[in-house]
């Protein structure tokens, strides 16, 4: 396991023309953390992990990835990433994307470890030898999240990792991730679905506005707003402004 922080955002500002998305972000995953953000569409979640990705420079903070500035290629080695919309190339079979995405992590390609993995996310064998661009969304997410987890990176980070995927492949997928987490590993999610945020997440963030308003334990964001499920806290945390609670 590896002991540095796998990601830290601190005090990140953004500024697209005269909107502010982000104010002062700070973020930290632990090792061995599942760590989830939650927000609605357009608060700044995306542009969260654009900018740990150095796809999107921040105007004020700084970003680490195991102690490593984003902006070091060397950063993203131990960093498996897999976004909402994920289209990998057509043209190639499966068994061929997975193999030239773990070249990326120095790793050989073992096919009975896909199998395992296609089987758990309920994805047909046969399907691996298809082209991609054959593939639904939902089995095209199902090859992204087997190249994830055969990266065996340190860091996982994921953009809605449940879009696309039935109600059994989101329960198995979210045993994948438990297991990976007690490995050592560390995941870094976004989630609108607050349910499987408070089943498997050691930790949550809460964004509203650009701003996080919330860091701490899901059953603790419950108790500060007295609500027995995750999602009606989170309902009265963005829609009581003059109630948001300091971080947890």
């Amino acid at each position: 396991m590896d002991l540095h922080k796998p990601l830290s955002v601190q005090g990140v500002h953004k500024r697209f023309k005269e909107q502010d998305v982000l104010h002062g972000v700070d973020l930290s995953v632990e090792p061995g953390e599942i760590f989830g953000l939650v927000g609605l569409n357009g608060v700044g979640k995306t542009t969260i992990i654009k900018i740990i990705l150095n796809l999107l420079n921040a105007d004020k903070g700084n970003t680490w990835l195991f102690d490593v500035p984003v902006a070091d290629m060397n950063s993203r080695r131990k960093m498996c990433y897999l976004p909402e919309k994920f289209i990998p190339s057509g043209y190639l079979k499966g068994t061929e994307y997975l193999s030239l995405s773990l070249a990326y992590y120095k790793r050989k390609y073992d096919h009975q470890e896909a199998l395992a993995l296609a089987h758990k996310l309920e994805l047909d064998k046969k399907v691996l030898e298809q082209k991609i661009g054959k593939y639904s969304k939902g089995m095209g997410q199902k090859i992204g999240l087997m190249s994830m987890f055969m990266s065996q990176a340190p860091l996982l980070i994921l953009d809605e990792p449940m879009s696309g995927l039935d109600p059994s492949a989101r329960i198995q997928l979210k045993e994948l991730l438990i297991e990976y987490g007690k490995k050592g590993n560390s995941i870094f999610f976004t989630s609108h679905i607050l349910a499987d945020i408070e089943e498997i997440c050691h930790r949550i963030a809460v964004i509203h506005n650009g701003k996080i308003i919330y860091t701490g334990a899901p059953d603790a964001f419950r108790e500060i707003y007295a609500e027995t499920n995750l999602e009606r806290a989170f309902l009265k945390a963005i829609t009581s402004p003059s109630e948001m609670k300091s971080e947890v």
